[in-house]
Order: structure tokens, then sequence, then C-alpha cells
């Protein structure tokens, strides 16, 4: 047995989530919806965060009440900090230079070393909410300003109405033939995409069938999790000699 130290109420949590003020159905796979992981997850929701507030115009009168939640996770154990919207990009670089760990807004943040491993000439694509709401603020916010790249979304599809009008029924088949078209849209528009890296994260439950349309590498929000969560919290190697 060994000699265990703290001073905290609650253990054995890596990481946490900081969620939008949202209420609408989170199938698993969604980063919203706790079975997702394989380890412990801990959410904490903002109240001041909507869609209009993040999405439609950003505030930056948000990074606040998300630096502090981000410290209320870490004071909760929590070793890094992720956020449930892919447009609080914008506001990677304020809130991070707060704390004194991790902190993660976006899975655009992949976009850069995805673009890394890819053949020469080839490009990211990346699948959104809404393209029209994704700016260069965005990109430059997650150091991925110049990085050869695609946008396309779902804006005025079942699938981005959705996430702005939050009815308490979610139509995943309907969903999941709004990713394969917007993606099967834009490869035959560009045949220069090398990998999809998905910003919303709501769309991690359709990267397999998207993946198994279209034969690429798919990265999404929990993909980005998975990672940091694998290098935070390593573990011993087992096996024989």
């Amino acid at each position: 047995m060994f000699d265990y130290y703290g001073k905290r109420t609650n253990y054995g949590v890596p990481v946490g989530i900081l969620m939008l003020n949202t209420c609408f159905p989170r199938m698993p796979g969604d980063i919203g919806n706790a079975t997702t992981f394989s380890f412990p997850v801990c959410y904490k929701v903002i109240e001041q965060a909507d869609y209009s507030s993040v999405v439609s115009k950003p505030d930056f009168g948000l990074v606040a009440p998300f630096v502090e939640a981000a410290r209320e996770l870490e004071r909760a154990g929590c070793r890094a900090v992720f956020t449930s919207c892919g447009f609080l990009a914008i506001f990677q670089r304020e809130i991070s230079q707060e704390l004194d760990i991790p902190f993660i807004s976006s899975s655009l943040m992949q976009v850069k070393y995805v673009h890394a491993f890819l053949p020469r000439g080839k490009k990211v694509g990346i699948v959104t909410a809404y393209a029209n709401k994704l700016t260069r603020r965005h990109f430059e916010g997650v150091g991925i300003a110049d990085i050869p790249k695609k946008v396309v979304g779902l804006d005025g599809m079942y699938f981005g109405d959705f996430l702005k009008d939050m009815p308490h029924e979610f139509d995943s088949r309907q969903a999941e033939s709004d990713m394969l078209e917007v993606v099967g849209r834009m490869l035959s528009e560009d045949g220069d995409i090398g990998a999809l890296v998905f910003e919303c994260t709501n769309m991690p439950p359709f990267a397999y069938s998207v993946q198994n349309r279209y034969h690429l590498p798919v990265y999404d929000a929990v993909t980005m999790i998975n990672y940091i969560e694998s290098g935070i919290v390593r573990n011993r190697f087992e096996g024989f000699m």
C-alpha cells in the first residue's frame, strides 16, 4: 500500500468540460454524454453562454465566467479543461493565458497537426455547424488561419437548425444524412481534401458513418479529448519479457 495525500473532496476525474447553456438530447458520441468517454469527466454549465453569445455574436464578456469555471474544475482535480462548442476557438488565447492547466476550446486546434501529416498538396476539410459564422478570427484564435483548408457547414439543414432551436427530440438519421451530404459535396468540389476535422461537438456520433462512406481520416472533439487525456494520465505498461 501507498500513502495518499490530498485536500479535495473528490478524486479521479482527469477531464473537465465546460458546457454551453443548452438543453437537447445528446446521444453517445456527443461530448455532452458522459458515456462517450472511457474515463470520468466532470461537467459545468456556463449559464451566460448560448448560441447567441458564442456563435451568433461572440461576446468577449464570456471570458471571465469561462476562466472562473475552469479554475473551479481545476480545484476539483481536473487536469485539463475542454468546452462543448468549437466556436469558442475565438476565446482560446484569452482564457488559456489565465489558467494553470491545459485549456482546449475547440477541436479546430487539431487542424494544424492533421495538416502536418498529410501528403503534399492536401488540405484539411472542416465540417462546421455554421460556415457563415466561422471566421478568420476563430482560426487565428487557435493558430490555423494560414493552414490550407476548406470549410463546409450545415447552415439551413436539419442538423444546423436543430442546434439553434434545441427541440427535445433528435432525429439522428436525418442528422447523419446531412453529414454525409455536406461531406460528399465538399469532396466533389475539391479533390485535395486529405482528412476531415469536425468543428461541432455534436458531430462525433457520425464520424464512423462519414469515414465508412468516404474513407478519410476523421477527427473531432472526442479524438482531441482522448489525445489530451492520454498524455495527462499515463499508465504503467503491462506485459512480460
